[in-house]
């Protein structure tokens, strides 16, 4: 344990330090809020192409159109960022040669990789708590009036699909991980989009880990509580696929 906690702090500093993790925050969020906008001000001044990408959407009204547009943003965009981040963080040690010195580390290459995951997490738990912040500002702006309990209830869903994506983006680092670098973390990442993208136009994104949180985001009665378990089951296979790797890596390989 005392490894583990020591790993966590070393990481946590090494992305404090680093540039990366501060710009993808101000991009993704501030990305994900325009988009939302530029959508909700495109459906208000009746823009037909606008209203007829986003389908029922559309006729949705007020907070429950924008947490909408949210979610189906953060399924996507947040997940391309979050997988990306994932990726650095595993990948660097191999684009850098830094992963060779972990081997004389007293720290075991396992409790590194595990305070990748819980940097990760408190990044991600970060950027949902900033998002919603100024998702419920901008709906103010808007005109939509201050949040009652029903707008509340969605604003903690809209966290916790962020913090769902950050999980569904565990498979990313055993991609970087076996391809020693950041492509085939990112190149894994896109793929889950694409994945999920598919599966919910074929209508059993439900049982698809990736598209479930943001259907549960959109329509809670939608997504059961064991479909929405999958997520976690995802993550858990992922994480430990990983560890796994890192506890079997080899200098020559």
């Amino acid at each position: 344990m005392n490894g583990l906690l020591i790993a966590v702090e070393v990481e946590f500093r090494k992305a404090v330090a680093s540039r990366v993790l501060g710009a993808t925050t101000i991009i993704l969020v501030l990305g994900l809020v325009a988009l939302t906008v530029g959508l909700e001000l495109g459906v208000r001044s009746g823009n037909a192409n606008v209203t007829a990408q986003l389908g029922p959407l559309a006729a949705r009204d007020g907070w429950d159109r924008m947490f909408g547009l949210a979610a189906q943003l953060t399924a996507a965009g947040a997940l391309i960022a979050f997988g990306v981040v994932l990726s650095w963080l595993v990948g660097r040690e191999f684009a850098d040669g830094t992963i060779t010195s972990m081997f004389a580390l007293p720290v075991a290459r396992p409790a590194i990789m595990l305070a990748k995951f819980v940097v990760h997490l408190a990044w991600v738990f970060a950027v949902a708590l900033v998002f919603a912040a100024i998702l419920a500002v901008v709906g103010v702006t808007l005109g939509h009036g201050m949040p009652r309990a029903p707008e509340l209830a969605s604003l903690g869903r809209q966290v916790l699909l962020t913090v769902l994506t950050g999980l569904v983006a565990f498979p990313a680092a055993w991609a970087a991980t076996l391809g020693r670098g950041l492509l085939p973390g990112i190149a894994a990442t896109i793929g889950l989009v694409v994945c999920g993208q598919v599966m919910a136009i074929a209508g059993v994104g439900a049982w698809f880990p990736v598209a479930a949180p943001a259907l549960w985001a959109l329509d809670p009665s939608a997504v059961t509580g064991p479909q929405l378990a999958l997520v976690g089951a995802l993550a858990g296979i992922a994480a430990a696929l990983t560890v796994r790797s890192w506890s079997r890596l080899q200098l020559d390989r």
